[in-house]
């Protein structure tokens, strides 16, 4: 009868102790650990996402310095020929005043004005009319200028042009619009240079008016103020009738004011 009363007694308990044992493994501290795991799962996929997302940027950035690099080289290659050109067309101005040195002086009769009495009419020369393909040439130059305001394009090619089609009628006119576009930028030392050789060289041409006008407002820019106003001098002078000489004269006029 005691045995069967200690039986009683001790399966009842025995099962209570089962029972808080597994009561215990949903405790909150069997749940924190699970959520420990978790976490650490989590970060480390974290870890790797990061991982990539850097190495992401990394090739990103070697990429970015790629073509840094091609800039830097494209800019200095731009920076070489500009000074070489420089120099080229500072070079015929050297030659041309040479020549000119060398040469008899013509007499100072404006070019297509009237006759100054005993003043010897400098000899007009005959210009190479352009072809089909230097028009077409010029006229895609043109709208760089007016249209595309692709100044630097544009200085390119009138380069390219005054090299390709020398000493024809359109060449003047390349000579003459590198000067303005240089003028607009403004570099105008090297605008300075562009209109000397038309203003110089082709001072029979149309647009030597025009050229020796701007290579007057390019001097005042430079703050030559004197050289300027001999510039204007000689529009008025050589070429009185033109539009370069009404504007001189205003020039002139605004200057004393």
């Amino acid at each position: 009868m005691r045995k069967q009363l200690m039986a009683a007694v001790v399966i009842p308990l025995a099962l209570g102790q089962a029972g808080i044992t597994l009561a215990q493994s949903s405790t909150p501290a069997f749940q924190s650990n699970a959520s420990e795991a978790q976490r650490k799962a989590n970060s480390s996929q974290a870890t790797s996402e990061l991982f990539y997302m850097i190495q992401q940027l990394q090739g990103e950035v070697r990429r970015l310095q790629g073509e840094t690099e091609e800039q830097r080289h494209l800019i200095k290659r731009l920076q070489d020929q500009g000074r070489d050109r420089y120099i080229d067309l500072d070079q015929r101005i050297l030659d041309l005043s040479e020549k000119i040195s060398a040469q008899p002086q013509a007499a100072d009769s404006p070019v297509g004005g009237a006759d100054t009495g005993g003043a010897v009419a400098a000899e007009i020369r005959e210009y190479r009319q352009p072809s089909a393909e230097e028009r077409k040439a010029y006229k895609a130059i043109q709208d760089l200028i007016h249209n595309q305001k692709n100044y630097d394009e544009a200085i390119s090619q009138l380069y390219e042009f005054t090299d390709k089609y020398p000493e024809g009628d359109l060449t003047v006119n390349a000579y003459y619009w590198l000067g303005e576009v240089y003028l607009v930028k403004p570099q105008l030392e090297q605008a300075r240079q562009a209109f000397s050789i038309v203003a110089t060289r082709y001072a029979d041409h149309r647009k030597a008016p025009d050229a020796v006008y701007k290579l007057g407002i390019t001097l005042d820019r430079l703050d030559k103020k004197a050289e300027a106003r001999r510039q204007m001098e000689q529009v008025i002078s050589d070429y009185p009738d033109s539009d370069a000489a009404r504007l001189a004269r205003k020039f002139m006029a605004s200057d004393q004011g």
